[in-house]
């Protein structure tokens, strides 16, 4: 198509039209690059407490613009929480190390460590566990706590012992204790001021009578058998100050609470995950102390969880670089840009087709119209071409007037146009006999 056939009109129209185009095209793949990724997230506890963590997290992402989005998927517990993630319903959940089928779950981070609690009302004679014989223990939380029930049963072989374990709702556990329904309960929560109020709320506040923590000593022997659990000492004083219970150093039981992923999701998904979890948890430390309990997962290869790769680059420092990263669309920019340079170029002579030419592009149409007398079959074809070289001309000698062009270049044009007349002549020449001939047989007819 000769751009100088159509219309200024229509050529602006092209041009922006295209330019249109384009503009739009890299405008939604630029929000589609940095669109945030949604990911949904299953969640539940007894209290509602890690509903709400989620929720504050979820809304801090939201808050620092980060590249992932929670959905969250509220459950009944964090049994319920596992469930829908090996289902594969959800994205992430958050669990607790020994509950649920947890082979798909890879480890993001460690949300909350939670201890086992064995504890008998004031004034109790139980003072280890060989003491629970012939004793109901109230569990709190029910089957959330069945494998742990199952790891202190087996170890201490409590069956034969004739200790029985009932479940118990957390609001249930005050009466049942008052009523002696059971001896002692067991409860396993993180050791969070929250949840240490909660179970001084079980017994009557007394300075003179402290509620009695039982030892589970054999700890080091079930997390042993068991990568869910951990021997751990809970700290003298931690339920109550003065006088301290426990009165020394308490060995028990722990297991901990993740953030868990899927392992079909991407390691540069799950590194922004994580560093947007990790961003959110230190904005939210003064609001929600319990997050200080957030902290990165073992990375060990022999982990109970083993941590998701992309989680495992953010804490060991080995996520791509930002020249790793953007290597490639730096290195493509320049060349990106000579496109563009090129295309804005074309655009420019397009929308300037018919505009005055320069001396080179006047030489080139002379040129061309050289090769076009030579074939030229008619005189009216040659007197066309004539016009058009007489066009050319006074183009460029109006130019050389307003002293655009020097006078060589003008003399130039004139001697390819003196050329080209010496062509036209010769072709009149070559031309007058077939002429001719064909008027007499049309006279003839």
């Amino acid at each position: 198509m000769n751009p100088m056939k159509l219309p200024t009109w229509l050529r602006i129209a092209l041009v922006a039209g295209v330019f249109l185009l384009v503009a739009g095209t890299g405008f939604l793949a630029y929000r589609w690059y940095t669109k945030p990724t949604t990911l949904t997230v299953a969640v539940g506890s007894l209290d509602g407490e890690a509903s709400r963590l989620v929720t504050a997290i979820a809304r801090k992402l939201t808050q620092l613009n980060a590249p992932v989005r929670f959905n969250i998927v509220e459950t009944g517990g964090v049994l319920d929480a596992a469930t829908a993630f090996a289902s594969g319903q959800v994205d992430l959940a958050v669990v607790r190390g020994d509950v649920g089928d947890l082979s798909q779950a890879q480890a993001v981070v460690v949300v909350a460590h939670a201890v086992a609690l064995l504890i008998a009302p004031p004034g109790s004679p139980i003072s280890d566990i060989a003491g629970l014989k012939r004793v109901t223990v109230g569990v709190v939380g029910g089957d959330v706590n069945r494998k742990i029930v199952k790891e202190l049963s087996d170890e201490y072989d409590l069956a034969r012992a004739n200790v029985i374990f009932k479940n118990l709702a957390p609001a249930d556990a005050r009466k049942a204790l008052e009523t002696k329904e059971v001896r002692a309960i067991l409860v396993v929560v993180p050791l969070a001021e929250k949840y240490l109020t909660l179970i001084r709320s079980l017994f009557p506040q007394n300075t003179k009578t402290s509620p009695v923590l039982i030892p589970i000593e054999q700890a080091g022997a079930i997390a042993g058998r068991d990568r869910a659990y951990e021997s751990y000492e809970v700290p003298k004083g931690t339920l109550r100050g003065a006088p301290p219970v426990p009165a020394d150093d308490l060995t028990t039981l722990r297991t901990s609470f993740y953030l868990v992923a899927q392992k079909k999701l991407s390691n540069d998904l799950v590194t922004d995950l994580t560093q947007s979890v990790m961003n959110a948890r230190r904005d939210l430390l003064t609001e929600l102390p319990i997050l200080a309990q957030v902290t990165a997962p073992d990375t060990d290869a022999d982990a109970h969880l083993p941590v998701h790769p992309g989680a495992a680059a953010f804490y060991n420092g080995t996520q791509q670089s930002f020249l790793d990263e953007w290597g490639n669309i730096i290195f493509l920019a320049p060349m990106i840009a000579g496109g563009l340079l090129s295309v804005l170029a074309a655009a420019w002579k397009f929308l300037r087709a018919d505009g005055p030419q320069t001396r080179e592009q006047a030489l080139d149409a002379l040129y061309a119209l050289g090769r076009r007398i030579r074939i030229s079959g008619s005189e009216v074809e040659l007197d066309e071409i004539e016009l058009e070289i007489d066009r050319i001309l006074q183009t460029q000698r109006l130019k050389a007037a307003a002293g655009e062009d020097e006078t060589r270049d003008v003399t130039a044009l004139n001697v390819a146009a003196h050329r080209l007349e010496n062509l036209i002549h010769d072709r009149r020449l070559v031309l007058a006999p077939q002429q001719g001939g064909k008027t007499r047989e049309q006279l003839r007819g």
